[in-house]
This record gives structure tokens, sequence and C-alpha cells, in this order.
């Protein structure tokens, strides 16, 4: 039986191979104790069973006085054998408890969707799989799952996932989605269909936002979470850009329509012509201008690869969110209309840049790019962005 340990800052790992059975396990235990009291505080302690082969009822005993010691302790990867002891002996309920997960190759396959969490390939006509980026946790996957199942239950057309897998060492989730084609791949095979893809996407917006999301719901405070990932991006830009950023969300009158945040053409699905919605990550609750600006911030203004993020050309793209934001807001006076857009222009300033929370590892050349433009579509314009967005108390 060998065991290895790592402490990252507080976040452990006890990694344990081979068989924990009662011909060991006094040694084992003796060797745990040693390793958790030479080292740092550990505040969440993860027992990685990848390659633990069999457990004795000893090696229960192990396990459960860790789970007592720590109060976030979880046990991963663990193979049907020992799942199934830990499921039998009532572990299961007591701790948190993951299976291996099944490995899947997406090597050669079409990659519908390009994000700031993760890559979408198409593994066949029937399923795909958005591959999260490397170092996501498994809390972050079942958020994803969480959040699309909320939103399904709220009335809203949304592929769950079926299957949580591993590519290599990154998490992926599968969803089935029988002859489904992405928003962009239908304007890009057909772009005399801006016109009416563009009404059924307001459409959608529109049902989303309809939706209010109930006081007990797991659903979080979008207004709440935008503001997090602003300070998350302090070590990119001086404190005084970040309080900019701050006042602008300061203006967002509270809301509790359901959002889905990152709602980009490459998001939507379109099955026996009905649009549904993938990428579940970031839903929340509160303000549409909140939604719109995201969506203006990714279809308009978006930093980087827009043919590779959006998959198709930025001009149609463009063409596309006009047309959307026309039959979204259709009926309201013009000069109301103008200033919701000159509002919604206004607070993606906030999303051009928050995004970069979405993940540690982006490119320095993107980050860069990101840092370069700050002054030209904010600092240079903050007296106009501000007044207009003064004015957002008075969208009902």
């Amino acid at each position: 039986m060998a065991i290895q340990f790592e402490n990252n800052k507080g976040d452990a790992t006890l990694t344990l191979n081979g068989r924990l059975d009662t011909a060991v396990s006094s040694k084992v235990n003796s060797d745990i104790e040693q390793l958790l009291t030479t080292t740092d505080p550990i505040q969440h302690l993860t027992i990685d069973a990848g390659r633990l082969e069999y457990i004795s009822s000893s090696g229960l005993r192990i396990l459960l006085m860790l789970a007592k010691r720590f109060k976030h302790f979880r046990i991963t990867d663990v193979n049907p054998e020992v799942y199934d002891v830990l499921n039998m002996t009532g572990f299961t309920k007591m701790m948190t408890v993951e299976r291996a997960l099944r490995q899947l190759s997406v090597e050669g396959c079409e990659v519908i969707g390009v994000g700031g969490v993760g890559t979408v390939y198409r593994l066949n006509g029937d399923t795909i799989i958005k591959v999260f980026r490397d170092g996501t946790t498994m809390d972050v996957v079942s958020k994803e799952i969480s959040m699309s199942k909320e939103a399904f239950v709220m009335g809203m057309p949304t592929a769950i996932s079926f299957d949580v897998v591993k590519v290599g060492g990154q998490y992926g989730l599968v969803y089935e989605l029988l002859h489904a084609q992405t928003l962009s791949a239908c304007l890009k095979q057909a772009p005399e269909r801006v016109d009416e893809l563009a009404r059924k996407y307001a459409d959608l917006f529109r049902q989303m936002h309809h939706i209010q999301v109930p006081a007990d719901s797991i659903v979080p405070n979008a207004l709440e979470h935008e503001r997090s990932q602003v300070q998350h991006i302090r070590h990119y830009f001086p404190q005084e850009k970040i309080d900019l950023l701050l006042q602008i969300l300061d203006t967002v009158p509270a809301g509790n329509s359901l959002l889905h945040l990152d709602l980009q053409a490459k998001n939507v699905m379109i099955q026996n012509d009905e649009m549904m919605l993938i990428d579940m990550g970031e839903v929340g609750y509160g303000h549409p201008i909140l939604d719109l600006a995201h969506a203006y911030s990714s279809m308009v203004t978006l930093v980087g690869d827009y043919d590779q993020i959006i998959g198709i050309p930025r001009e149609l793209g463009v063409d596309l969110w006009n047309r959307t934001i026309n039959y979204y807001f259709d009926g309201l006076p013009a000069d109301v209309f103008a200033l919701r857009k000159e509002q919604i222009k206004a607070v993606s300033c906030v999303r051009n840049f928050s995004w970069l929370a979405l993940s540690d590892s982006f490119p320095e050349a993107l980050i860069n790019e990101c840092k370069s433009i700050f002054d030209e579509r904010v600092t240079n314009h903050r007296d106009q962005i501000l007044e207009v967005c003064q004015r957002l108390k008075d969208w009902n």
C-alpha cells in the first residue's frame, strides 16, 4: 500500500495506491497521521482513490476518522468495487464520494464552440460534449448540471447532461442532442435566414426574462456574482479602473428574472426548429440588462478570435444581434428604444473585462489586448456611460 500526499495552501490531497486491508491498515493510519501533523494547516482534504483497489473495515475506519477530523472532506475517482463497499456501508450518505469517470477521447471531433471555461465538441450525430478547461473542479461541473436542471424545471428549453466523463485529465459533460445545430452553424449555412433566426433568438431571451426566480431557488444573484468577478480581475487592472466598473454595476437595478449570462450564438442549439440553451454554468437571476449586456459583449464587441468563438463572421453576428434587439424591444417608443441600446452597450463594458475571471489561464496576449482597450472603451467615455446608466432606474 503506497501513499502520496500534497498540500497546496491548505487544499490537500492524499492519494491511496493498492489494497487498504487489515494487514496494512495500522501502518497506513500511522503514516497518514505523520503526514497530516507535519504539514501546514489543512482546510480541504481530498482522498484520491483512483488507484485504491480494495478497502477493508479497518480501512473504512481510517476514512471515517478523517471525515470527522476535516469539515471539508471528499473521496474522488472511486472504482466500482470500492464504491459499492462505501455505498453499502452508508459512507456515501455521510460524506462526498465521487465515482471514477469513464474516459472519452475528442480526437478528430468537430469543434462547435469555444468559451471561457471550455470547448464543445460533437462526439457523433446524436451527442455533444463540453470539455472544461484544465484545472476546472468537479464543483464547477456540478454547478452547471444543477443550473441546467433548475432552468429546465422553471420552463426553459434546456439541454441537460446525462453523463460526466473525463477527457484526459479534464472533466466533460455529455449531452444528447439529436440532429441539433448551434444557432451559429444554422446561420452560417443559411445567412438568408438571419431575420427568422433573430426573431426566435429574441423570443428565447424574452421567454427566459419573463421567468421570475423564486426566493428558495439555488440560482445565484447575478449582480453579486458580477461584482465578485470584477474584484477577481484586480491583478490585471489598477484600482481606479476596477472602481469604474463597479460604479457601472451600482446603477443596475435589482431584479428576479432568470438570466443565462452567456447567451451568444454558439450557446443556443436548434433542434427540430426549436431553440434551446446549453452552457449553463453562469446562470443567475437579476435584471435583464445584465443578460443583454453580456450577449452584446460577445456578439458585438468580443475580444479574441470572433470566427472561432462565435462561429460566424463578425459582420453577420452583429447583423443577427441588431435584428434580435429590434425584436426584443418591439413596440417601444423610438426614444426609449435608442436609450435601451445605449444602456446595453454601456453595461456591456463590464463584461468586456470581467470575463477574464472565468479562468486564470488565459493566454497573456489576450489579457494584454483587454488591458490595451480599457481606456478606449470605458475611461474615455466615463461620463457618457455613467449618465445613461443612471437612467436604468426607469427600466421596468
